[in-house]
């Protein structure tokens, strides 16, 4: 059997479990899967980037998703009326301040002499510049969230619409898209120059740190983002559900199809976004393969194989590591501000190291590290099996179970264990690829 054929055969399994699924649960389920898979596969390609072309160990994943999430916010709601006349300038005065002092500091610190007094300074320098920043900081913040709390209580973000009609401005969250690319590859190049120069094990936890203080700051600077409170009933590239029900030609056609008006709105929207999703992904896989092939690409895995090597035909490591870093965080973003867009809203409490970070590297590892097409294929098996496991196991667990009494202590236990085979799938899984197939289920040639 020839390498594609292989290849053809494994994303036909998949795609074949996902309509079967359509068949036994709805169509909606299916197509909801199918969407997450198409992110999931992004974020992979992102993540692959990093660690199968360059050997990056980035465990930060989350972080430069919900700054993809953070950049549709910013760039599809509106401007909160009344928010940024009552703190807006202070806060950007005071942002600007807090960036004025890091760089007052660094130009110190470059320009005296090493010793005491030069540690001395820019100790002073930061000590003073933190706390004038938190005295114009802290006031401007109080005045943005006292208006309207219930319903905004933050600054709103660049859509042009006004308040009432914002959500007829349909195209601005594509724009968003490429804007959570950016937001993340400006993360990831002030992440890449402190921590691209450590060890890979101590890259890991770096990028893990930082991560969690970026979904901190989400979740708690409510200005920027209503922290916790969330963000709801964000603009979208397709159209609304009540729309299209409204519509009597629509509502004629789901009929023709044997589906309600409900049911049917539903699903061709899931499959509007389908197409959008399939697209960009479709891009960025041309994008990473021609990469990939490119005397960038094979510099690359160069770097990866053998880093003195390298450097030793006159290789910038450093550099070309910041460049992939930044490049596989700018896909990841921009699978962030996707997803918010489907999920139509961003819950910054969401983002959790298991689903963010762990997950995405499952796909990677199982699909084939250095592999393109591997990230796609991990993607969507992966997160297939992530959402089907537990209500398999609770049916298989109704099963083994349907003998026992109904106050059974056992068969209690052994119910509820269902929700925990994820977990237990996972772990299956990656020991079965990495002890039959250690190089993922499509190797990199």
């Amino acid at each position: 059997m020839t390498d594609t054929v292989k290849n053809t055969l494994l994303f036909v399994v998949v795609f074949t479990l996902i309509i079967i699924s359509g068949f036994f649960q709805g169509w909606n389920n299916a197509m909801f899967t199918l969407n997450m898979g198409i992110i999931s596969a992004i974020m992979a390609l992102g993540v692959n980037l990093q660690w199968g072309y360059a050997g990056l160990f980035n465990v930060g994943i989350m972080g430069f998703v919900a700054l993809g999430g953070l950049a549709a916010v910013l760039v599809g709601m509106p401007a909160t009326p009344g928010a940024f006349s009552a703190g807006g300038v202070g806060v950007v005065l005071a942002l600007l301040l807090g960036v004025g002092t890091v760089v007052a500091a660094a130009f110190t610190y470059k320009r005296m002499l090493k010793g005491r007094n030069r540690n001395l300074v820019v100790t002073v320098i930061l000590v003073f510049g933190f706390f004038a920043f938190r005295a114009l900081l802290d006031p401007n913040v109080a005045l943005i969230e006292a208006v309207n709390p219930a319903a905004t209580g933050y600054l709103g973000g660049l859509n042009p619409y006004s308040v009432e009609t914002y959500r007829e401005n349909r195209w601005i969250m594509l724009i968003a898209w490429p804007i959570g690319g950016m937001f993340a590859a400006g993360a990831a190049w002030l992440i890449g120059k402190a921590a691209l120069g450590l060890r890979s094990d101590y890259l890991a936890i770096a990028t893990l740190g930082i991560a969690e203080i970026i979904i901190a700051i989400m979740k708690n600077e409510d200005w920027l983002s209503r922290g916790v409170k969330n963000v709801n009933a964000l603009p979208r590239p397709v159209p609304f559900e009540v729309d299209l029900q409204s519509s009597a030609a629509f509502v004629e056609r789901a009929a023709a199809l044997g589906f309600d008006p409900v049911e049917g709105s539903t699903i061709f929207v899931k499959l509007l976004y389908a197409l959008l999703f399939a697209a960009v992904l479709g891009i960025l896989f041309w994008l990473s393969q021609r990469a990939l092939n490119s005397p960038w690409g094979r510099m690359l895995r160069a770097i990866r194989d053998n880093e003195v090597a390298a450097e030793a035909m006159g290789k910038d490591v450093t550099a070309r590591h910041l460049q992939v870093f930044i490049l596989g965080s700018a896909i990841c973003g921009i699978a962030g501000a996707m997803m918010t867009t489907l999920d139509g809203q961003l819950t910054p409490g969401t983002y959790q190291p298991l689903r963010f970070t762990f997950l995405i590297w499952v796909m990677v590892i199982v699909g084939g590290s250095g592999s393109n097409l591997g990230s796609i294929l991990g993607g969507f098996l992966i997160w297939f099996l992530w959402v089907q496991v537990e209500p398999i196991g609770l049916f298989i667990m109704d099963i083994i179970t349907s003998g026992m009494a109904e106050d059974s202590w056992l068969r209690a236990h052994l119910i509820d264990s269902a929700a925990q085979m994820r977990l237990m799938t996972m772990g299956v899984i990656m020991i079965l690829v990495l002890r039959f197939s250690p190089r993922g289920l499509i190797p990199e040639k």
